[in-house]
């Protein structure tokens, strides 16, 4: 998995990315953010695979810093979680809606063609319940 690299136009583009979702800008989160964000590409990555970016960028953080920050990312709305199965979440920098592949032999994640997807019509949600969000994850093995 690709991070952008640590620089300070990463780390600027990062810290305004969590303003524009109203996130604290720690160091931390700053350090983080430039990582996913600072090279305006979308990437899909896994608590792990950030933490292991931020310890080659020379950030000393913590894998459960790493979880908590993905959390307070997503609950801004700057980030994206799908759940591939019960133990592996990806995160998705893309917030708007689209649908993914999961490559099981690799165990990547990577956007489907919206366009290709269609839906006829939804369930209604249950009393006292909106939908908030529908993931479409197509699981692939190559063969």
């Amino acid at each position: 998995m690709c991070f952008a690299p640590l620089t300070p136009a990463s780390s600027q583009a990062g810290e305004k990315w969590l303003l524009r979702g109203k996130v604290r800008p720690t160091r931390q989160r700053v350090s983080l953010a430039g990582l996913l964000v600072g090279d305006g590409e979308n990437r899909h990555v896994t608590a792990e695979s950030l933490f292991m970016a931020a310890k080659a960028s020379g950030e000393s953080v913590s894998l459960a810093t790493v979880y908590n920050t993905l959390r307070a990312f997503c609950d801004a709305g700057l980030l994206n979680e799908i759940t591939v199965d019960a133990t592996r979440s990806y995160f998705d920098t893309c917030v708007e809606d689209h649908p993914h592949f999961f490559w099981e032999e690799t165990q990547e994640l990577t956007d489907a063609p919206s366009s290709e997807v269609e839906f006829s019509r939804l369930p209604e949600a249950p009393k006292g319940a909106r939908i908030a969000r529908v993931d479409v994850v197509i699981r692939l093995r190559r063969d």
